[in-house]
């Protein structure tokens, strides 16, 4: 019966990582249709100049890619994938010693610099442009996409159908949100506690409280009385 023989570990290898990425691939199909060269060019007005060197925004693209195609939605268990196999660093262009990012990074540049960018909306519009050359769409109309779930409702304890009345707290979204307090940030400072900027109905305040004091007692003496009215003043019995 076969047992390897030697404990050491080899010192050298002979591996090409391209060798090891099957031909019929989906990451190969979608590698060589793939083309991201106007990538850093929409982006260059967001990145500085001076500073640690910035993570390859083609990297996290191709990174968000693989998360769609593989149904990889954690972008922590992503970036763990993505460490481990060995077809996902070819397309990613990593290699076997390419360091993955780290997982926050997507979510500051999403919320960041894709979006200042609108980065994502003009990568969908160029794929629907190539879709309509290559006469896999019309261009015509949109399907909306949804997912069937199951829940455990019962038909005896149904609610009449009424129009929910939503707080303003919860219609406001999120870019109005950021709106309203780069506002309040560009305002006086003196300026910002007597007319403060809001978008949605001011919160009721509670009445002020009165504060309580404490009854004025009257002066302790041996005599009672007022001097003002001229009357005699009797002893305290």
């Amino acid at each position: 019966m076969g047992q390897p023989t030697g404990q050491q570990e080899q010192l050298f290898y002979e591996f090409r990582l391209e060798d090891w990425v099957p031909a019929d691939h989906l990451l190969r199909k979608i590698d060589a249709v793939l083309d991201l060269s106007a990538l850093r060019r929409e982006l260059a007005p967001f990145y500085s100049h001076t500073g640690w060197p910035s993570v390859d925004p083609e990297l996290m693209i191709r990174m968000l890619l693989v998360g769609y195609c593989y149904g990889l939605r954690s972008e922590r268990r992503l970036c763990e994938e993505t460490h481990l196999n060995l077809a996902y660093r070819w397309f990613c262009r990593l290699g076997l010693e390419g360091a993955v990012p780290y997982h926050s990074t997507f979510s500051k540049n999403r919320h960041g610099r894709f979006r200042e960018s609108a980065l994502f909306r003009r990568l969908f519009e160029e794929v629907v442009v190539r879709c309509m050359r290559a006469g896999l769409v019309g261009g015509e109309g949109f399907a909306i996409d949804a997912s069937v779930i199951e829940a455990d409702a019962s038909s005896g304890r149904k609610v009449d159908g009424k129009l929910t009345v939503w707080p303003d707290t919860e219609k406001l979204t999120r870019p109005v949100r950021e709106y309203s307090r780069r506002l309040i940030r560009q305002r006086p400072r003196r300026q910002r506690s007597r007319m403060p900027i809001t978008i949605c109905r001011p919160a009721t305040r509670p009445p002020r409280q009165r504060s309580h004091r404490s009854p004025i007692r009257p002066r302790r003496g041996p005599t009672k009385g007022s001097a003002r009215s001229g009357l005699p003043m009797a002893p305290i019995t």
